[in-house]
């Protein structure tokens, strides 16, 4: 399909520039024009020129361009011969061979080969022509002087590439927009320049010293992606994906193409989830089935061990140094590299640093990568940066359970190329779906100042609600969800089946997002479900006594409180109201005072664990849930004569949640502030020696059965327990007046498990 490259009308000279490697495709562009020329009324001048846009521009040329032999109104028409590879014809996976003999760029002798045996796969096309005072115009706008020995003509050629990138995109997709020549572009921009002479005075190191450096620096942040290892990292990346999922990945299409036009018209960065090392590759697969541009993926340079590190280098991955705060010529380098491609609108991408890592809950997030880009942003006058949040969920993780042996204090295990083949061996047995969903995005108009990190707070945290908004419940979180609510006990199919049953509809009367095995039908998935499930070590089943019991496998409820806590946040608002109502239950006044300050204190309690509406939309959130029932629930609930309407609503508003969602926070929280409390050295705990010691007593009290599971203890648990105590100025206990507060907050967190416990009794099936 080769478009007619002559104008059609009101041009009287002509210039084609032939982006031709070697004489075979310069035959075939002259043929071809030869052959269009013919077909055409063109009667006006036509001129020949060659350049290679994958090497140095011929001096000819770059003459021809610049040394006024031209007249400004010549049309300047970009033509290339575009070599379709096996994938483009046939759809298969990249032959090593091709490795060797580079079918998009061929060789002589390989295209004379080609030609023979193949023809259809040489295609010519032309770019969008533009004259060339418009091109002089371009350069005077984008370098402010005036043009000057051969950059003009460099130039011109320069944007002839792009516009012959644009137009082979048409044929062969989007999927392979790639920058050309980054770090020629970066050092070529006078910020460059006056960054060198800056850090040249600053440092008395010389300038020629200094860009050696820089050369050193580029060659090893800066990516080259082409083709080829974008064809391969696609496929591989869909392969990994569904080595233990299904096929296809369950998304939103219509959301995708919101984004696809987002990507398109603004400098674009994705945040995706980070559950596992599935997470990056199931969302390349996505990107690349849908024919995105390759994402520029950013991540640790210790992710570049052997193999992982070629690919990605070579299909748009960025590595960046795990510390770099005094190198300012690092700094510099990625911020200009950074701003250099949200201009060019490349989208960037990134596992969400600190999010739902090791524990499933999304937690507060580090800002490293995010506080770059940002930096890059604000450097370079970005405008409308958009952030896009990518929920990554899927119905079971291959890899939960090293989170949880991390969170009981074992070392995490180093990257490499044999614990990557170990990871993906580990991978091949059914583990469900892989659902992925993009959150409304956040929109920067200018970005703040990277110093201004309460701005920079308030970015991410709108990036985790929106993530939060988009997460759908899937069945193994339900599943596990109850049967931790019961721990460490268990429930009959039929209660276990009623439980379940009751959260899908408690979510579907408000909206929240279901996966697929919601449908009418889901019973049926529901049983094939646990029965995976089980497969999967995560539920025990009983099944020699009268009827079949199911609880979570010992030695897995930290792998299930994983699944639980990525749905943990669509429940905390109630549970807090379940509490309150409680609470208000045990007072003879003012009980809808009661209510509201237990719940203002619960939501204090755990404001290291969760994201929060707005007081006032928190308010509103409980007032809607509870109105569900009794839509005059708070002046029921202040009636003096009505004493018993907190338990009576207690009982209507099921199904009731604290016990299965808020029950480990508080005896994580009653271990640490025990453990700060019975410590009797010289100097106040820190956080990592308490955290250990933490451990210990929080195995001790699992193997006492003071605890109701064995996820009532992490690192995280503990590490964010030992922040609430912090926050309430708790931790020195060699300070006399701190001991009684203490002792209070000790019996607050004693009377809480009482309350939870409470409720679990409640909700226990055959109890009301």
């Amino acid at each position: 399909m080769s478009n007619n490259p002559w104008p059609k009308s009101g041009t009287s000279n002509v210039l084609f520039l032939l982006d031709a490697r070697h004489s075979v495709e310069r035959s075939l562009l002259v043929d071809w024009l030869a052959e269009y020329r013919a077909q055409s009324c063109f009667r006006g001048t036509a001129e020949q020129a060659v350049i290679s846009s994958w090497s140095k521009p011929e001096a000819r040329t770059v003459n021809m361009l610049w040394n006024g032999s031209l007249l400004p109104e010549t049309l300047i028409v970009p033509v290339r011969v575009v070599w379709q590879s096996s994938i483009d014809i046939t759809a298969h996976l990249p032959h090593v061979r091709d490795l060797w003999h580079r079918p998009r760029q061929p060789s002589k002798w390989r295209a004379k080969r080609i030609l023979k045996s193949h023809p259809e796969r040489a295609v010519c096309i032309a770019a969008q022509g533009a004259t060339l005072g418009e091109l002089h115009g371009q350069f005077r706008l984008r370098f402010e002087r005036q043009a000057a020995g051969g950059e003009l003509g460099e130039f011109i050629i320069g944007q002839a590439a792009l516009a012959l990138d644009v137009a082979e995109r048409q044929l062969a997709g989007s999927r392979y927009k790639v920058p050309r020549d980054v770090a020629r572009h970066l050092k070529a921009q006078p910020e460059f320049r006056s960054a060198i002479a800056e850090i040249a005075d600053r440092t008395g190191r010389s300038a020629e010293n200094l860009t050696q450096e820089a050369d050193e620096i580029m060659k090893e942040l800066v990516s080259k992606p082409n083709a080829f290892w974008i064809d391969v990292l696609g496929l591989l990346s869909r392969k990994i994906r569904s080595l233990g999922y299904d096929e296809n990945v369950v998304i939103d299409k219509a959301a995708l193409e919101d984004v696809r036009q987002i990507t398109r018209e603004y400098p674009t960065v994705f945040l995706f989830t980070h559950k596992t090392h599935v997470d990056g590759f199931a969302h390349v697969s996505v990107l690349y089935d849908n024919d995105f541009p390759a994402p520029h993926a950013l991540g640790g340079i210790n992710m570049a061990f052997a193999g992982i590190g070629f690919l990605f280098r070579r299909a748009g991955g960025i590595f960046i140094r795990r510390s770099f705060k005094d190198d300012e010529l690092y700094k510099t380098i990625l911020r200009q590299y950074i701003g250099y491609l949200m201009d060019k609108r490349f989208p960037l991408s990134w596992a969400f640093e600190g999010t739902r890592s090791r524990v499933g809950k999304l937690m507060p997030p580090r800002f490293g990568l995010l506080k770059y880009v940002i930096e890059s942003a604000y450097a370079t006058g970005a405008q409308n940066l958009h952030i896009i949040p990518v929920a990554i969920n899927y119905d079971l993780i291959g890899d939960v359970s090293d989170f949880a042996t991390e969170q009981a204090g074992k070392k995490k295990r180093p990257e490499s190329l044999g614990w990557f083949l170990g990871y993906l061996r580990e991978l091949h047995h059914p583990m469900g779906k892989i659902y992925l969903d993009y959150g409304e995005p956040v929109v920067l108009e200018r970005a703040p100042d990277p110093e201004d990190t309460v701005s920079l707070a308030k970015i991410a945290m709108r990036v985790g609600v929106e993530v939060n908004n988009v997460t759908p419940v899937t069945l193994p979180s339900l599943v596990s969800m109850v049967l931790l609510g019961f721990a460490p006990g268990a429930l009959t199919a039929a209660e276990l089946r009623h439980k379940v049953v009751e959260l899908i509809k408690w979510a579907q009367a408000r909206g929240i997002r279901l996966t697929s095995h919601f449908e009418p039908e889901y019973v049926k998935q529901m049983t094939d479900l646990v029965e995976v499930m089980i497969d999967n070590g995560l539920i025990a089943r009983f099944d020699e006594g009268p009827e079949t019991l199911y609880a979570i496998a010992p030695g897995n409820h930290s792998v299930a409180s994983y699944y639980r806590n990525t749905i943990v946040h669509f429940f905390v608002s109630k549970a807090i109201a379940e509490l309150a109502l409680l609470h208000s239950a045990s007072v003879d006044r003012d009980r809808g005072g009661a209510f509201w300050r237990e719940a203002e204190k619960l939501r204090d309690l755990f404001k290291f664990e969760f994201f929060y509406a707005p007081t006032e939309e928190f308010r509103d959130e409980i007032r809607g849930e509870l109105r569900r029932t009794d839509p005059d629930w708070e002046s029921h609930l202040v009636a003096e004569a009505n004493s018993e309407y907190p338990l009576q609503l207690l009982d209507r508003i099921g199904p009731l949640v604290a016990h299965s969602t808020l029950l480990p926070y508080v005896e994580a929280y009653r271990i640490v502030v025990n453990t700060i409390d019975g410590h009797n050295g010289a100097e106040p705990l820190s956080m990592r020696d308490c955290v250990s010691q933490c451990l210990l007593n929080g195995r001790q009290a699992w193997l006492q059965r003071r605890i109701s599971s064995e996820s009532s203890f992490g690192k995280l648990l503990f590490e964010n327990g030992y922040k609430m105590v912090a926050n309430k100025s708790l931790v020195d206990n060699t300070d006399p007046s701190t001991s009684e507060q203490r002792t209070m907050l000790i019996q607050e967190l004693r009377d809480l498990a009482r309350r939870i416990r409470a409720l679990r009794v409640r909700a226990t099936p055959g109890q009301f």
